[in-house]
């Protein structure tokens, strides 16, 4: 083989931006079910509280992961965790097409969270690791599109399949397989970026860290994380109930389309950080998601669809901004030894945002109505964004 052979095959091969397409398709799965809760609740017979449960198993999968088997991706390589990401999501979507009551819907919601969690660290790990270095800064809006945007187009994807097209709760899903199946054949074609020369260490959970000198900085930037993810969490489990129960909206695809602006919003939100930095973004991205849970509240009291819209998007580019600004003064601020560490315990407090407070809404809605509880959820959140904002401007992070 000649030595222009050999400088040519690489070329030939998927790089990062496949990776990234890998990276959208597993976390796609994990929102598909959004726009299907309702048709969910017919054909079984649950309550809402049992609905947002059934999200909330979800993020247990998550935290478990991302505890469990964060950094797995450092010792065997990228391929095999992303091959075991995405067999686990098509496990989750096997239960779905299987569901004969509540116990398979569980089943596939923490077979999904397993796969987000092995996902999150290292689908960005491997969009950052094949990018050349005159291209790192668009490798890493290409792994933050893929992670938010993936969330993003689950309910747009299934809702207008449920909406438009036959066999709305099993359409969606072997769709999703096909897709799976695709990213599969992309990871085995992906060259491996994690080589190791002398014998493999052995798997330890890497478990959760906070040091110290970190604490100042990681409460308030965990606590933005919490309220914001719990603003996701809220139009991705209980969206549906809202749109059709306080708005009258049950087009599907209308539904998934809400909760695809909210994770788009996102993504925008996140790339405004290197235009303002990381302390400017902290305290302005709380304002801005205090902005929009005003507007989501607003628009629960009014009945309407436009004012929820442009709450979901407002909100959305505050939990972005403030995410990300979040995580970059934490990874910042611990010493190199414990940095995964701690970087695994800031995602623990924003996927618990994700769940419990939604869980609370549920509860709520049993004896409060969908509409209530909503109010309920958003002045809580909005109190809690406040405080967490004006600490930072009084006191923000030192400079990245």
């Amino acid at each position: 083989m000649s030595r222009d052979t050999e400088r040519r095959r690489p070329a030939r091969r998927p790089g990062y931006a496949a990776a990234a397409g890998v990276f959208a398709v597993g976390m796609l799965g994990t929102t598909l079910p959004t726009p299907l809760y309702g048709l969910y609740r017919r054909q079984i017979g649950f309550s809402e509280l049992i609905v947002t449960v059934v999200f909330a198993v979800y993020a247990v999968g998550v935290i478990t992961a991302l505890l469990v088997a964060g950094d797995f991706s450092d010792v065997l390589g990228r391929r095999p965790v992303l091959l075991c990401a995405l067999a686990l999501a098509a496990l989750s979507a096997v239960c779905f097409l299987c569901e004969v009551g509540l116990p398979l819907l569980y089943a596939g919601r923490v077979l999904s969270g397993f796969s987000a969690g092995l996902l999150s660290g290292t689908g960005t790990a491997a969009v950052l690791d094949l990018a050349p270095p005159e291209r790192s800064a668009r490798a890493g809006f290409a792994a933050t599109a893929a992670n938010m945007g993936g969330l993003g187009l689950g309910p747009l994807v299934s809702g207008a399949l449920a909406e438009y097209a036959p066999w709305p709760l099993r359409l969606p899903f072997l769709v999703h397989l096909l897709l799976l199946l695709g990213a599969a054949v992309v990871v085995l074609l992906l060259p491996e970026t994690v080589r190791r020369a002398g014998p493999r260490p052995p798997l330890r959970p890497q478990g959760m860290k906070v040091p110290p000198e970190v604490r100042g900085v990681f409460a308030p930037c965990s606590l933005a994380a919490f309220a914001g993810f719990s603003l996701l969490g809220l139009f991705t489990a209980v969206a549906p109930a809202f749109l059709g129960q306080t708005l009258g909206e049950r087009n599907l695809a209308v539904v998934g389309a809400v909760v695809f602006s909210v994770f788009c919003a996102s993504t925008c939100g996140q790339l405004l950080l290197g235009r303002v930095g990381t302390r400017t973004a902290l305290p302005l991205g709380c304002l801005v998601l205090v902005a929009g849970l005003l507007l989501v509240g607003a628009s629960l009291l009014l009945a309407s669809l436009p004012v929820l819209l442009v709450g979901a998007v407002t909100g959305g580019v505050g939990q972005g901004l403030a995410f990300r600004a979040g995580l970059t003064a934490v990874s910042s601020a611990a010493p190199d030894a414990h940095r995964g560490a701690t970087i695994s315990a800031f995602f623990v407090v924003a996927y618990v945002g994700i769940s419990l407070p939604v869980v609370g809404v549920g509860a709520l809605a049993v004896t409060l109505g969908v509409r209530d509880a909503g109010l309920v959820f958003t002045g809580c959140d909005t109190l809690l964004v406040a405080v967490v904002g004006t600490i930072l401007w009084r006191r923000p992070p030192p400079p990245s």
